[in-house]
């Protein structure tokens, strides 16, 4: 009851440092401050307390990773089992992520957001060049697994430790020997995680404070209509997909699960990071939810690099604003290029702030339309990026759940436990 009462007290410092950055930051930005006062406040103290917080996330990313999916491998103990596992996640993950896309653009084709703009000048946006599917799929395989540390090049270090974990399966004593380190330095590791969420609200009031000083409400209003759908259609494919998903396949409460994921929501939605929120969604889903590690250091880290669900869906209402308000017919065709496009765009898209853009270039140009119409929407992206993160965290940890219950994996007494 201790460990309930500590996960509930988290959870809502966690909501206050939220409210009152939410609080503090709409007042700066009403007061409109400006001078040597927005940059010592704004520039000064919340842009160092939000990039500090974030700094102490990231730092566990490659460890964490690393370390849990070794472990991970070598106790599956099974190349059968672990291509099994393999396979289900990345069949889950493509499909919630082509559902999502094909909700997205239902919804824009219904609502049409972008009538009405008549666009015909440029505007000022340039696109940056993502890789193409052929390059990510030969970027999969390190040359350097030091360096990809380095860089923070997530499949890269999926790769390498799945590897690695293998071949600790298979070397016999020493494998042992050497499993035994990794585990001592998953517990480690994971209670580095415990003192750092101590500081999660204050990190959180610093993030949140920034972004509304700086964005306000008034950047949402000529935007309102995309806005409000791209927001709409987040919520239904997360309540609704992954409550399907949940009950009929894992045969799970979806509102226990929801509950239990509230810390890693609030966290997401305060970074805008799926990447920077990993430690802590790991450790729910395992602790929390009851899905083994063996199961859960594969799936999280792998969802949180390819699953990008939140993003298919900005990018299917984004698609179609952006087509309405040039005035161009993209055609029945178009829409199934922009399904096929975006689903496996995702497994390119990093989970940081912002990428989505990037990838929605990509999209833009198969069908065709003025990628400069990223322009209209960049306002408003901060902001929606908030929510479409704590939505890709969702898929994450929902199909890490029905994966494990499929495996046998899941602890269903951990899952049913308020108190886990």
């Amino acid at each position: 009851m201790a460990e309930a009462n500590a996960g509930s007290s988290l959870t809502a410092r966690i909501l206050t440092g939220m409210g009152a950055g939410l609080v503090f930051g709409l007042a700066l930005n009403f007061l409109g401050i400006s001078g040597t006062a927005q940059e010592w406040i704004v520039g000064g103290v919340l842009y160092a307390g939000g990039e500090i917080f974030l700094a102490t996330l990231k730092l566990l990313v490659v460890p964490l990773v690393f370390v849990s999916l070794v472990c991970g491998t070598a106790s599956i103990n099974d190349i059968a089992k672990l291509g099994r596992v393999g396979g289900k996640t990345l069949l889950l993950y493509l499909a919630t992520t082509a559902i999502a896309i094909t909700l997205a653009l239902a919804a824009a084709v219904i609502v049409e957001p972008g009538e009405g703009f008549a666009l015909t000048t440029n505007l000022d946006y340039e696109a940056v060049e993502p890789p193409s599917l052929t390059e990510t799929i030969v970027g999969l395989f390190p040359t350097n697994p030091i360096r990809a540390m380095a860089d923070g090049n997530m499949l890269q270090i999926i790769v390498f430790a799945g590897f690695f974990g293998l071949a600790i399966a298979t070397a016999g004593r020493a494998g042992e020997r050497v499993l035994g380190i990794f585990r001592d330095l998953n517990d480690v590791i994971m209670r580095l995680v415990m003192i750092l969420m101590v500081f999660a609200p204050y990190g959180v009031f610093c993030l949140i404070a920034k972004v509304f000083a700086a964005q306000g409400f008034a950047a949402i209003a000529p935007l309102a209509r995309y806005f409000v759908l791209v927001l709409f259609v987040l919520v239904v494919h997360a309540l609704f997909t992954y409550s399907v998903l949940l009950r009929s396949l894992g045969r799970l409460d979806p509102v226990r699960f929801y509950r239990k994921m509230r810390d890693p929501l609030v966290l997401a939605f305060s970074t805008a990071s799926s990447g920077a929120t990993l430690p802590v969604t790991l450790r729910t889903v395992e602790q929390r939810l009851g899905v083994d590690n063996s199961i859960a250091s594969f799936t999280v880290p792998l969802g949180a690099t390819i699953n990008m669900d939140g993003t298919a869906i900005m990018q299917g209402v984004a698609t179609v604003f952006i087509a309405q308000a040039y005035g161009i017919e993209i055609g029945m065709t178009g829409f199934l290029m922009v399904v096929l496009t975006a689903t496996l765009a995702s497994i390119g898209t990093a989970g940081v702030p912002g990428v989505g853009l990037i990838m929605l270039a990509m999209v833009l140009r198969q069908v065709n339309l003025p990628v400069e119409g990223i322009g209209i929407i960049i306002g408003v992206d901060r902001l929606l990026d908030m929510v479409r993160t704590a939505v890709n965290i969702s898929g994450d940890a929902a199909v890490s759940c029905v994966v494990a219950r499929s495996e046998g994996q899941l602890d269903g007494e951990v899952f049913a436990n308020p108190a886990a």
